[in-house]
């Protein structure tokens, strides 16, 4: 593989100081909506990165569910994110949408939902998705593929004609923000990045070299 000769000359687009909202949050939507119809697969797809007890950093995807004071995601509280939110409630999330040659990166501070919005969310997830939260310890070992399986089939006979409830290690997290960049790739890999800091609970912009 020659990953060297692997390149994109970015130039689908420009971001200027001028240009964007004075809230992020605004921002991020229309740069949102901007993606959806563009047809980006998964606009809501973010990498989600924290920290463990021992200081490892450890990154996957998640699904972005609802925007207000922040950004919501949904999992099992024992998961490996479970952890390591539980001991520092500081991460970032990303989004990169390569057909518009853009990326958002967000830092804040992460804090569970109320059982409320959990139990509201559950209840509008298909019910395949509901009985998956029942069946798998996320992040544990398993010893084969056969067991997920065997406990989904078990559990779809228990619950047949009943409402599947949600499990009281499930649920949501929502990111509050401190800092916002926007990235818009740009030629010559002279690429526009936008920032936005809270500062005295202000948002304050800037740019970065790129």
């Amino acid at each position: 593989m020659n990953l060297a000769e692997l390149r994109e000359n970015y130039q689908k687009g420009e971001l200027l100081e001028s240009m964007v909202d004075p809230n992020p949050l605004e921002q991020f939507k229309i740069w949102f909506k901007q993606a959806q119809s563009a047809q980006v697969p998964e606009p809501n797809a973010m990498h989600l990165s924290t920290l463990s007890k021992s200081g490892r950093i450890s990154g996957r995807i998640v699904l972005l569910k609802s925007v207000g004071e922040g950004f919501s995601f949904y999992t099992n509280y024992l998961s490996h994110k479970g952890d390591d939110l539980a001991i520092y409630s500081n991460a970032a999330i990303t989004f990169f949408w390569v057909e518009l040659q853009q990326q958002i990166r967000i830092e804040g501070e992460v804090r569970k939902l109320s059982k409320q919005d959990s139990d509201e969310y559950f209840k509008v997830r298909p019910r395949e998705s509901q009985l998956g939260a029942w069946v798998s310890k996320q992040s544990s070992r398993i010893d084969s593929r056969e067991f997920l399986e065997e406990r989904f089939n078990q559990l779809v006979k228990e619950f047949e004609g009943k409402e599947v409830p949600k499990p009281d290690y499930w649920g949501g997290y929502e990111l509050i923000p401190t800092y916002f960049e926007f990235w818009q790739g740009r030629p010559s890999r002279l690429h526009d990045r936008v920032i936005y800091q809270l500062i005295d609970g202000k948002w304050e912009i800037g740019r970065l070299a790129p």
